[in-house]
Order: structure tokens, then sequence, then C-alpha cells
């Protein structure tokens, strides 16, 4: 297990490789009751476990390409909520403190969505929790999802942006209408905030599969996902075909704000740095 802290003790993510398939990788997410997407969080625990897991992979997919004839180079990851409580995947975003850092979206939270949609291996989203704003687009820059049924508490999985008054950056709006095709759901998801249960969702289209229990549950579910298509790893193609489909996608991720002047050319160095 490869344990990734940041700059608090409740802000981490483990990453591991599942001993009972080898092939797939866990991310599981740390940070504090509703795993918030913070500055400290992506850049000191997410993109790190990113790192580790595609790390480890490639080590291994490169083996498996020296030693010809041998079965090698599966893999896939699936990304977690904190497994110690069954409420939330993720609630969004530190939304007060990430509005007021005009790079943080260029800088911060767009790098890691861009790292998921150029993911070498496939992806899957146990969502075993509330999946809130910030924590959907997470969730929808994942290949798969899979989410709890609801049946032990209530979950839901939203874009509630329209009733507090935030607009979507220019990236939300092609990933989701690169995930979510029918014009009528993707109104209920931004122009409405509509708080799909996870039957709807599954119904809709906008997850799928849904599982019974407690966070183990999805996490099994999720790990029958992801042994599926791990082999569509093993050629080393996926992440550059998955590239290929999304192409505004990652362009758009790829934007910066315009340094016009000095003190913008600072702000920007400041943040970054």
């Amino acid at each position: 297990m490869v344990v990734h802290p940041a700059e608090c003790n409740n802000i981490h993510t483990q990453a591991w490789l599942d001993d009972s398939t080898p092939s797939l990788w866990i991310i599981e997410l740390h940070n504090g009751t509703d795993n918030r997407l913070t500055t400290a969080f992506i850049t000191s625990a997410i993109i790190p476990a990113l790192d580790a897991v595609e790390r480890d992979w490639r080590n291994s997919w490169r083996a498996a390409q020296t030693n010809k004839g041998e079965q090698g180079g599966k893999g896939a990851l699936i990304i977690v909520g904190n497994r110690g409580q069954h409420k939330f995947f993720s609630n969004g975003l530190d939304y007060e403190n990430a509005v007021k850092n005009p790079f943080f979206f260029p800088n911060v939270f767009n790098p890691m969505l861009y790292r998921l949609f150029t993911f070498p291996i496939p992806t899957v989203a146990a969502i075993n929790g509330h999946c809130f704003a910030g924590g959907m687009m997470l969730s929808l820059s994942c290949d798969y999802r899979v989410m709890t049924d609801g049946s032990t508490r209530n979950a839901w999985m939203c874009m509630n942006e329209v009733h507090f008054g935030a607009s979507w950056p220019l990236p939300f709006g092609l990933i989701a209408r690169a995930k979510v095709t029918d014009a009528t759901i993707l109104r209920k998801v931004a122009l409405e905030g509509h708080r799909f249960t996870p039957k709807e969702a599954v119904q809709w289209g906008l997850i799928d599969h849904i599982a019974s229990g407690d966070t183990e549950g999805v996490l099994l579910k999720a790990q029958e996902v992801a042994e599926a298509v791990s082999g569509q790893a093993k050629a080393g193609a996926y992440g550059l075909i998955r590239s290929g489909l999304h192409t505004d996608v990652l362009e758009a991720l790829q934007k910066e704000l315009p340094r016009s002047s000095v003190a913008l050319d600072d702000a920007y160095a400041k943040a970054r740095l």
C-alpha cells in the first residue's frame, strides 16, 4: 500500500494494488468528513496517487513487453470515497476558497481531470455516497461509474451550481455533454440541478451500475467492472484512444487565463508556486 499524506493528517489518499486481483489499483479518498476537492487535497494527495498508480502499471506493462509471450499489462483504476463512512464519495469543491483563486481551475482542478481523461488504463468511480458538483465532475471523468443503491441511506448525484449562483467553467459543460448524451437529462443536470437518486442515475445513463449494501458492496461491484475491462490496457493504446474521443474536453482543460499585465502575471506565479 502506498499512502500519500497532504498538509494535514486527515487529508490523504491511499493507493494500493488489489491483492486478490493484481491488475487492479484502488485510490481511496480521505479529506475530512465529505472529501471536499481542495487545492491541498488535489495537489498533495490525488495527483501523487495517480502518479504512483500510473508508474506501477507502466512498469508492469513494460515488463510484459520485454517478456514476449507472457501475460501482462492488464490494468484498471478504481477511485472510491473513504471506506470508513458510507455517506460521501465527494461533496465537491471548497467553493468559497476555490473562487478566491482565479487559477484554481486552470492550475489545480483541470489538471486532475485532464489526468483522468488521458489515464492509460480504464478508470472506475466507486460512488459510495453523495456525489455533488466537482465530485460529480470527478466521477464523470472516469470511464465507468458504480453507485450505492441508496437502500441504507440517501445518496444523490447532483450538479447544484444553478442553485447557489455559480457558473460552470467551460470544461464542465464539455464533460457533461460528452458523458450525458440525452438532451433532456443534460438539462436536468445543468439547468435544473436535479438531485438524481441512484435508481434515476442508472436509468438515465449517468452511472453504469448500482450496488446494494455499504461501501464494500459498491467497491466489490466496481472491482468486478474493472476486472472485466482491465485487459483493454494490455496493448497500451487505451488512454490514447480515449484522448482522441475527447479532444475538445482536453483542449478546454489545458486552457489558461491570459496574463495581460504585470499584476496578473505575478498573481499567476503566486498561485502556481
